[in-house]
């Protein structure tokens, strides 16, 4: 899920505003006091030095600052953090003020009339083309999941080397850190197929392998940041493959199908409620520093959706369901799907990227819209099992 897809109001970059250079506001002016003759003060202007002026993300000098300053020199780096400009009347040297109930976030107000200068609410991405994706990448999802159920083990294996791939380029490019992606993909789609086929304890086998398999690959590389590009590649086992291993753990109870069906109606329903929730009624950010886009609102939003659906799906989709297990299953997914998604959010902006790729319109990368996915399964999973057992 984005960062902007929970409606905070537009905010000024975590990192500060990035449109330096020699405009006004930087402290580089010539002071009144020593103002001359025009010719004067235009000859000292261009020959009087700029000081450094520091990022908002750290002290001056301090290299973390100045990094994050450098990796994105071209504007705001999540959709949430809209590019802000000094307005009207506003000293040029003053941080821009905050947005409020002005008259720029009143345009889309019932009954205010609109008019001149007034600015829609933004929804942050292109929702033409989410919508198609998702449509898309539904109908995929539900015909493999009722046709044949080893046609749906295929589509979780698809889905996560791809999303491997893109995990692991990122860091490459990011951070310059080396995951081995042969033994990952490997060892990941066989996750997968064990964790069918095997249950819990063939997952653990084959992810155990899979740790073991990335420390080998790596040793035919130089032993440069062997430590950091290994623990990395145990990171990405666990956070990719592992996690989706308890979707093919679900589908292999009698009525799995249905509880696979359940839990994708969950998240996406939490994921819906957060961002019409959030988008319309949302004011205090939920957690800032990490993702400045998702409020409080939002995540009531998604427990009071979750919920809601999860009742129904309960009572309707699982076999002997009642109606009350939804209301637990759907809180512990609105819980668990918010907490990926930062998840995902820290990583991100660890990386300095906005998405983790580019392969869906509308929404990112695969792993964009695994954030919320991949930590719910195994909460999914845990609470059927005890709610209604492996049998259907």
């Amino acid at each position: 899920m984005n960062d902007s897809s929970w409606g905070a109001p537009p905010r000024a970059g975590l990192w500060g505003p990035t449109d330096q250079g020699t405009s006004p506001g930087y402290g580089w002016e010539v002071p009144p006091s020593s103002a001359g003759p025009a010719h004067e003060v235009a000859e000292a202007a261009q020959t009087r030095p700029m000081p450094t002026v520091p990022h908002a993300g750290g002290e001056p000098g301090d290299a973390a600052g100045r990094d994050r300053g450098a990796a994105r020199p071209g504007g705001p780096l999540f959709r949430d953090e809209r590019e802000q400009r000094p307005g009207p009347g506003q000293p040029a040297g003053q941080p821009p003020t905050p947005p409020g109930p002005g008259p720029e976030s009143a345009g889309s107000a019932p009954g205010n009339g609109g008019g001149q200068g007034t600015k829609k609410k933004s929804a942050g991405r292109d929702l033409r083309a989410a919508i198609g994706v998702g449509v898309g990448l539904g109908v995929i999802i539900v015909a493999s999941l009722f046709i044949y159920k080893p046609v749906f083990i295929g589509v979780i294996a698809v889905a996560v080397v791809v999303g491997l791939w893109e995990l692991t380029s990122r860091l490459a490019e990011r951070k310059d850190i080396r995951v081995p992606l042969v033994p990952l993909a490997v060892g990941g789609v066989a996750m997968v197929v064990a964790g069918y086929v095997r249950g819990a304890q063939g997952a653990w086998v084959a992810v155990s392998l899979t740790a073991l398999a990335v420390l080998v690959w790596r040793m035919t590389e130089p032993p440069d940041n062997y430590l950091r590009d290994v623990t990395a590649g145990v990171f990405a086992a666990f956070y990719v493959p592992f996690l989706a291993t308890f979707v093919a753990l679900i589908l292999a109870a009698d009525d799995g199908p249905w509880r696979v069906l359940t839990f994708l109606l969950l998240t996406v329903v939490s994921d819906t409620g957060a961002y019409a929730v959030g988008w319309r009624f949302g004011k205090h950010p939920l957690a800032p520093r990490i993702s400045p886009g998702k409020t409080r609102e939002g995540l009531l939003g998604a427990v009071a959706f979750a919920m809601v659906v999860g009742a129904l799906c309960m009572q309707y989709l699982i076999e002997d369901g009642v109606w009350w297990q939804g209301l637990l299953l759907g809180l512990a997914v609105a819980v668990s799907a918010t907490l990926g998604d930062l998840g995902e959010s820290m990583i991100k902006r660890d990386l300095g990227i906005k998405d983790m790729g580019k392969l869906l319109p509308g929404h990112g990368g695969i792993m964009d819209r695994l954030d919320s996915l991949l930590p719910t399964a195994p909460v999914v999973w845990l609470l059927l099992m005890i709610l209604r057992g492996r049998a259907g």
